[in-house]
């Protein structure tokens, strides 16, 4: 299903074949959370935003509309009108972040809903039925994600967890896929890497996941806290030790100078909510330096956003313009800003695999480093 073509390094340039559609990789998920991409984007937009793959969040999506609802319409395919490929998370990063409302146990985890504090329980057989009901292209494993620092031995046992879930995940998906009602009967399932920042429990972990044979395997678990660099180097040591022949995944992650490092070490696939955050905040990214657009000094600029960028945003409309909607409270200013954003995103993975593509990738990375990393 993952065809690699070609490496510089570590770097690497492939093409992961789905049942709705081709990734070019590297490439950047954009996230529509609950269907829907925060900034008044819908699925029409994204094809102009270069936009290849859509993430949905199980979690959100069971509690508004419900997943059984989901799957009476058609599936979130024919829901959203987005007909490429989808990923939907397994909800565990939501159950992390909802720490002081969970009790984990082997079975799964028990919670309140931050919506009306109604009980919930989800484990890996829940969380995949979820996914199975959505009828998304790629389901995520269930697994615990933990904040860093951690325990060394409390992240060694979570890791046993976590793998004792997967299997069971794999089970489920596995049942799933060969029942009548099915809607997608050929959902993918990746597996998730935990270990926080311990090398070795990292690597063990991948060493255990892998036998598994999944369509995908996922870094989880960084840029939860710990610094950048960090994150880097755990993503270093544990590359060796993840299969080249399949799809690689850094969750959650992150600014455009993150993605350039991680590609660099090795990951084909990213997600994070930040560029449209960002956006709808006056934050815009541009070749020269981040853009924020609310400062006085563009009040008469009739400049686009960025005079580098082809997106019908930059092609219309000034900066002026723009900051204009914003003062005014006016919700075209969030779509502008978001639709710029994301096509900024979208256009830096192109840029990446045209640049491992002709064997310069290692340039492009030198010469944009310093330029990615201002803060944005």
């Amino acid at each position: 299903m993952f065809n690699l073509i070609k490496t510089q390094k570590s770097a690497r340039r492939g093409e992961f074949l789905t049942p709705h559609g081709t990734i070019q990789t590297p490439a950047f998920m954009n996230v529509a959370t609950c269907g829907a991409i925060k900034g008044g984007l819908s699925a029409l937009d994204l094809a102009e935003i270069k936009c290849q793959v859509q993430l949905c969040n199980t979690y959100h999506l069971h509690l508004r509309p419900g997943d059984e609802v989901i799957k009476k319409l058609g599936g979130l395919h024919k829901f959203t009108g987005w007909k490429g490929p989808i990923l939907t998370d397994s909800g565990g990063f939501q159950v992390f972040s909802l720490s002081k409302l969970r009790k984990i146990k082997e079975e799964g985890v028990y919670f309140s809903s931050h919506i009306d504090g109604k009980k919930i329980f989800m484990g890996p057989e829940e969380s995949i039925k979820i996914q199975s009901n959505l009828g998304s292209t790629i389901a995520m494993a269930f697994d615990e994600c933990i904040e860093n620092p951690a325990d060394y031995n409390y992240v060694k046992e979570s890791c046993k967890r976590t793998l004792r879930w997967l299997k069971r995940c794999q089970k489920e998906l596995f049942k799933l896929n060969h029942q009548e009602e099915t809607i997608n009967k050929q959902q993918m399932l990746f597996g998730i890497n935990q270990g926080s920042t311990y090398s070795d429990l990292r690597i063990e972990h991948m060493k255990e996941i892998i036998e598994l044979d999944l369509d995908g395997y996922a870094i989880g678990g960084l840029a939860v806290g710990e610094p950048a660099q960090e994150m880097y180097d755990t993503i270093e040591k544990l590359e060796p030790y993840m299969p080249q022949k399949k799809i690689r995944y850094l969750m959650g992650v992150g600014t455009p100078v993150n993605i350039l490092e991680g590609v660099y070490r090795g990951v084909d696939l990213f997600d994070c909510v930040m560029p449209a955050r960002n956006a709808r905040h006056g934050n815009l990214f541009a070749w020269s330096g981040v853009v924020h657009i609310l400062n006085a000094k563009y009040e008469m600029d009739d400049s686009p956003i960025d005079s580098e960028c082809e997106c019908s945003v930059c092609k219309n409309f000034s900066r002026a313009y723009i900051r204009h909607l914003f003062k005014c409270g006016e919700i075209l200013a969030l779509r502008l800003a978001v639709m710029h954003n994301l096509y900024f995103y979208n256009s830096l993975m192109e840029k990446i695999r045209k640049s491992i593509d002709s064997n310069e990738f290692e340039h492009f990375y030198n010469k944009n480093r310093a330029i990615l990393s201002q803060k944005m």
